[in-house]
């Protein structure tokens, strides 16, 4: 049964890890070239700013949650995808070579070193949730779980507005407000930050253009909406004491959204 789980574990890590570093790689090169990625992803990486250490650590906070969610719940969380295993395996090819074009740009050593990353990780996962006691698992989702909630709500989001802060003036101030209404509106301000690196790099390299004024636009929109399916109007609305208008409630009813 262990000798199946390590063989199926590492057959689909390295599989999944190539897919990923290739599709993580290609993603600098859109639109021309279509990529197998995330905005989500994207930005983080970005944010780390080509630095191995940086990409290393940010994997390895989401490692142990990962690990907590397996131990307590059997599952394996989209971090893995999305932020382990591409920043890890940019860090492994960052440290032999700093430049991103000859290294984290270039799908062929990405899906390469991703595969083994991949098999690695979910090896790692599966065979250390598997071979733990019962009464170890107990301890260790007590222990592990506060600590990845810590470590998602504040601590990456202070890590993320600290290189939006230290990134320049204009994208400091972006990561700031976009940073402040995500968190108002989602419970977490790292979209709202990464958004903001974006925007605000954007306007400082190549002022307001077109694609600047509707890169700001569709995030307006985007939280525009996001605010109105958390039914953040209405939460306004009973907090302040006011009477909920009758259509506004009746939109919130059609659409299926947040009611109180």
């Amino acid at each position: 049964m262990f000798l199946q789980l390590l063989l199926k574990s590492l057959l689909l890590g390295a599989m999944s890890g190539f897919a990923i570093g290739a599709g993580a790689a290609r993603m600098y090169s859109a639109p021309k070239t279509q990529g197998m990625g995330s905005f989500r992803t994207l930005g983080e990486m970005n944010a780390c700013e080509g630095d191995p250490i940086s990409h290393f650590s940010f994997g390895l906070g989401f490692f142990f949650s990962s690990w907590a969610s397996s131990i307590s719940a059997g599952a394996i969380g989209q971090d893995i995808n999305h932020r382990i295993i591409p920043n890890w395996t940019a860090a492994i090819l960052l440290a032999k070579n700093k430049n991103v074009e000859e290294t984290l740009h270039n799908p062929k050593k990405m899906a390469l070193v991703g595969s083994l990353v991949g098999a690695v990780v979910l090896t790692l996962l599966n065979t250390i949730t598997v071979v733990l006691p019962d009464g170890m698992r107990a301890t260790a989702t007590l222990v592990l779980m506060p600590a990845a909630d810590w470590l998602v709500n504040p601590i990456m989001p202070v890590i993320f507005w600290l290189a939006a802060l230290d990134a320049g003036q204009k994208t400091g101030f972006w990561g700031t407000v976009l940073g402040g209404l995500s968190h108002l509106i989602m419970g977490n301000a790292v979209p709202g930050v990464v958004l903001g690196i974006l925007l605000g790099k954007g306007v400082e390299d190549s002022g307001w253009n077109r694609i600047t004024r509707t890169m700001f636009i569709t995030i307006i929109v985007l939280f525009i909406l996001c605010g109105f399916l958390r039914g953040i109007d209405l939460v306004l609305f009973n907090q302040m004491g006011w009477a909920i208008p009758e259509g506004l409630q009746e939109l919130h009813n059609k659409t299926g959204s947040f009611q109180i």
